[in-house]
């Protein structure tokens, strides 16, 4: 298996998945100085100016850190891009990252060949968030150097199925970078993600219950409480399916257990104003390993964790 360069010598392999509204400066640079990717939405930088400014700040930020520890530098950073018509601001935030040069750039809800392009012209690479083998090859064909693959169980918009399948068919006739979400909240399960076939663990979640995430007290909290018995998969909030915490849709006044489908037409990624419950601000998105986070603390913390247990596992299976 191919991984590009940039991907290499990390930590812990480990990508921390953008959460929409909660990704943030303070949350990426503490995931990069821990040692593993760090992401955010391009869409949380609001109004668009502030991606200048936040792309700015971590790159000054990371620059410092790896002048001061030359022998233990950050992991690179991402920022994901939502590629789907009702985001009317790609292309300026395309020009703001091209300014940056940012190392790596996710794609999600659409796979385009010229945003692709543009990001090799700055020396950056790709990944594409996909739900199963034909997005897979979609994305792979229109130029992407890598996959996430999103398995039945991951936080957000998630797919429906089994990561064994999911990454035992992509393997088939891909050998470059592959990234696995769905459930990984363990060090554990880093390993059996890499004994699958993928290169890395796609986290998400556990990083919502840290210090540095931008999220409410109450959810941070949801996220500790929570078991996979609490997720709810629904496509109503958005008009794709996603995973999502039962008991913010309970405070919202909707039964959980009896949900409308949802369109998606009414997909919608602007400022989440107005008096409805909107995905993401009051309805909370998480996977189904929130079982394995048992409080809030730092993201240096959790990715210390993260790494006792991947070594136990591999000492245990002798590795």
């Amino acid at each position: 298996m191919t991984v590009p360069a940039i991907l290499k010598n990390l930590r812990l392999p480990v990508i921390g998945s953008p959460l929409f509204i909660i990704s943030g400066p303070e949350l990426v640079i503490a995931q990069c100085k821990a040692g593993i990717v760090g992401s955010f939405p391009a869409l949380n930088a609001r109004p668009q100016a502030m991606l200048d400014e936040w792309l700015h700040r971590i790159t000054e930020e990371l620059s410092a850190h790896n002048r001061a520890n030359p022998d233990r530098p950050a992991a690179p950073f991402a920022v994901n891009q939502i590629v789907h018509k009702s985001n009317d601001r790609l292309e300026s935030d395309l020009e703001t990252c091209a300014k940056w040069q940012v190392p790596i750039v996710i794609t999600s809800l659409g796979a385009r060949e010229d945003l692709n392009t543009a990001v090799h012209g700055w020396g950056g690479i790709t990944l594409h968030d996909v739900i199963d083998d034909r997005f897979a090859r979609k994305a792979i064909e229109k130029g992407a150097d890598g996959l996430i693959a999103v398995a039945a169980g991951a936080g957000g918009h998630a797919g429906r199925l089994s990561p064994f399948a999911i990454i035992q068919e992509i393997r088939q006739w891909f050998d470059g970078p592959l990234a696995l979400s769905g459930s990984i909240a363990t060090g554990d399960a880093v390993l059996a993600a890499q004994a699958m076939g993928a290169d890395f663990g796609y986290i998400g979640s556990p990083f919502i219950a840290t210090t540095e995430a931008n999220a409410d007290a109450a959810y941070k909290d949801g996220i500790v409480a929570g078991k996979a018995a609490d997720i709810v998969y629904s496509n109503l909030f958005t008009g794709v399916h996603g995973n999502y915490l039962r008991a913010s849709i309970e405070a919202a006044g909707m039964d959980p257990d009896n949900l409308p489908e949802g369109d998606l037409k009414t997909m919608d990624f602007g400022g989440g104003n107005g008096s409805k419950p909107k995905a993401w601000r009051d309805i909370w998105g998480s996977g189904q390993g929130i079982g394995a986070v048992s409080k809030v603390e730092s993201v240096a913390d959790r990715v210390d964790r993260l790494e006792r247990e991947y070594r136990a596992a591999r000492t245990r299976l002798a590795l």
